[in-house]
């Protein structure tokens, strides 16, 4: 951690699962000082307990930030000597993106243009913004603004010199057991003898775990370059294994499992890189780079001569990515701190 020895980390959206994750790998480094910033004070006061309980020797680290970024003024207060920044605020539920556009683009675009304005103004070194998979090939709102705020990041690079503020994107797929998804949601059903909804049981979806999620943010942060979009190259399984292998673990029936449909604006597979990014993708082993496209508005600069050779690289989807049978969902799931504390909940 050598790279984050007394520096100070802001996390905006830092009461969520990705915040807690962030907490739980960097509190015991020598990291100078993190400070999260959301919001939502009740979620703040109980990680404050949470983290004084737990890790007494190093809670002090944490700096508690009451704002929002859709308010300049508030993030301003939260910015001064900050070095670093993963910006993982966002709206990000489907269906009430859906209901609710505009206040998808308040928070996932003009938010994220706020927090960046503020970082170049106080010198803040390196800025990663936490995308989604939904991002690419967008069709409902969240991804769509998602997929803005990609654009206002990328384009907001080439303003600056990476010298000074370096920014760069994650795009990650499902995580599993974070805050609002469907595993918990599953676990709760088979505990009050529910069925287990799915929508589409051959729908499929990228799944990563926390820890996984983190690996991403530092790898941009340690490797990206300004204006980078990078990919981890994650696995996929399709709804009705992920819930099966839920099922096995946790002793609900399968028989139990109902379809309830698609809900609004969910796609049957997502996609983390879109043939046309797959063009000038740059594999870098479990991971893809995707640089920016730094020519300027003057086309008439530029011409080709011939057809140039792209990448082979097709869009790298939740169909054509390695599928995961039951036991390997089963065999990722165990690996997780959540599931394995609901199992030790339920004497398994």
């Amino acid at each position: 951690m050598s790279l984050f020895k007394d520096k100070t980390l802001l996390i905006t959206g830092g009461t969520g699962s990705f915040g807690n994750a962030v907490l739980n790998r960097f509190l015991k480094t020598d990291i100078g000082e993190i400070r999260v910033f959301s919001r939502d004070e009740k979620k703040q006061d109980d990680m404050r307990h949470e983290y004084q309980a737990k890790m007494p020797e190093v809670a002090e680290k944490i700096k508690f930030h009451i704002g929002d970024v859709r308010d300049v003024q508030s993030i301003k207060n939260a910015m001064h000597g900050v070095d670093y920044i993963f910006h993982a605020a966002a709206l990000k539920q489907v269906p009430s993106c859906e209901f609710f556009p505009i206040e998808a683009v308040k928070t996932n675009v003009l938010g994220t243009e706020n927090v960046l304005n503020v970082a170049i103004s106080e010198g803040v070194k390196s800025i990663i913004c936490l995308s989604t998979d939904k991002a690419a090939y967008p069709v409902n709102a969240m991804g769509i603004s998602k997929a803005l705020e990609e654009r206002v990041a990328v384009a907001k690079s080439r303003t600056v010199s990476p010298d000074k503020t370096k920014i760069c994107c994650t795009r990650y797929g499902n995580v599993m057991c974070s805050r609002g998804s469907v595993i918990p949601l599953w676990i709760d059903q088979i505990k009050n003898g529910q069925p287990i909804t799915i929508t589409d049981p051959n729908m499929t979806r990228f799944i990563m775990s926390l820890d996984e999620a983190v690996d991403l943010v530092l790898f941009a942060f340690e490797n990206g370059v300004s204006g980078d979009i990078l990919v981890q190259k994650a696995p996929a399984c399709t709804i009705m294994t992920q819930a099966l292998a839920v099922c096995e673990l946790f002793g609900g029936s399968k028989d139990n499992i109902k379809i309830i449909g698609i809900r609004h604006g969910e796609k049957m597979y997502e996609t983390l890189l879109t043939n046309e990014e797959c063009a000038n993708a740059i594999d870098l082993g479990n991971f893809y780079r995707v640089p920016s496209d730094n020519r300027g508005l003057n086309y008439d600069k530029y011409f080709t001569d011939g057809n140039a050779e792209r990448n082979t690289l097709a869009e790298f989807n939740s169909n054509n990515t390695n599928l995961l049978s039951v036991e390997e969902v089963k065999a990722k799931l165990l690996t997780l701190d959540y599931i394995k504390e609901e199992l030790a909940k339920m004497g398994k």
